[in-house]
């Protein structure tokens, strides 16, 4: 059964999205991150209301990750529903069969020339680091937007004749898996992409900048305790999922997946031959999910919640775009 799409949710579907979760008012309040009294508006005003589209884009994202049992109960309360997807939600970088140039969507975000991949810039600073939010100042960086996918990585291997991933079957990757993560993948694998890609690994301290912002919020929507904002254990998909599913979970630098889906590689030693990881994955429970928590594994440790994404100093982009554009 597909799952439903909503257009613009009002109050009536907010309710029914709740009954057929079987969830009490406060608890469908924090399972989205909002307050009891305003599930309770939304369902009391009922089609008069329409939740902002921050919320909009968390209901999406519950609805989404309901299972067969869920939808059905859902569309038996509202009707029959178109479940085309919705045009004007889709995410900014599908997969790719092709490098060729796709438009960059935000004044922050360029398209790196090697790979083609959408980068948002961390402009330098200060961010407050760590359980303890420790101020540490970074130097600007670019870092992908999304981390990197199936679709990415067989370009990186058809360039390279890299090893595949063990799953892939006859060189391809698992069918409709092109926008999903890539995994099963060693440190020296992602390493091996970024040094293809003139990337590097970010290290740990980017990379939770990068999904924290500058203030110290816990994750990377805020402090608010929301599952339903990623692809952790508590949303019951037991697989990883498109990359740029989850709207409502991005950074304040518009990066996805920066809790949940897969871990993600760092190029930070904890000790010799073994490196950091972040991000947590759809194996993980939400709490391993807090992008200043420690996490780390051998170099050669693949696993199939285990990816990576990358990034490039400032500097070395307007430098790789400088020769690109007079090329």
């Amino acid at each position: 059964m597909a799952t439903p799409t909503i257009k613009i949710w009002s109050g009536r579907e907010v309710r029914a999205l709740r009954e057929a979760k079987r969830m009490s008012i406060r608890a469908f309040a924090g399972h989205l991150g909002v307050s009891e009294r305003m599930v309770s508006k939304w369902e009391k005003h009922g089609e008069e209301i329409h939740p902002r589209p921050v919320n909009q884009q968390a209901l999406d994202t519950s609805l989404a990750a309901s299972g067969a049992d869920v939808a059905a109960r859902f569309e038996n309360l509202i009707g029959p529903l178109d479940a085309k997807p919705q045009t004007d939600a889709e995410p900014k970088e599908p997969a790719r069969a092709d490098s060729a140039p796709l438009p960059v969507n935000e004044p922050h975000q360029v398209r790196h020339p090697v790979d083609g991949k959408l980068m948002a810039l961390v402009e330098a600073g200060v961010y407050l680091a760590g359980d303890n939010n420790e101020p540490v100042f970074l130097p600007s960086f670019y870092i992908d937007v999304f981390p990197t996918t199936n679709a990415d990585y067989s370009r990186f291997i058809a360039a390279t004749d890299h090893p595949t991933p063990q799953h892939w079957d006859d060189g391809k990757p698992p069918a409709e898996s092109n926008d999903h993560p890539v995994v099963f993948v060693t440190w020296k694998d992602a390493a091996a992409y970024a040094s293809w890609s003139a990337k590097a690994l970010p290290t740990a301290q980017q990379w939770e900048k990068a999904a924290r912002g500058a203030r110290g919020d816990v994750y990377p929507w805020g402090s608010q305790r929301t599952p339903a904002k990623c692809n952790v254990r508590e949303s019951g998909l037991r697989a990883t999922t498109p990359v740029n599913r989850y709207h409502s979970g991005v950074s304040p630098y518009g990066i996805y997946d920066m809790c949940g889906n897969t871990w993600e590689w760092c190029s930070t030693e904890s000790e010799p031959d073994r490196y950091e990881l972040k991000g947590s994955a759809f194996t993980s429970p939400f709490f391993r999910a807090t992008p200043s928590a420690f996490n780390d594994a051998t170099v050669t440790m693949k696993d199939d919640d285990t990816g990576f994404r990358c990034t490039t100093p400032e500097e070395t982009m307007k430098e790789l775009l400088r020769r690109t554009k007079s090329s």
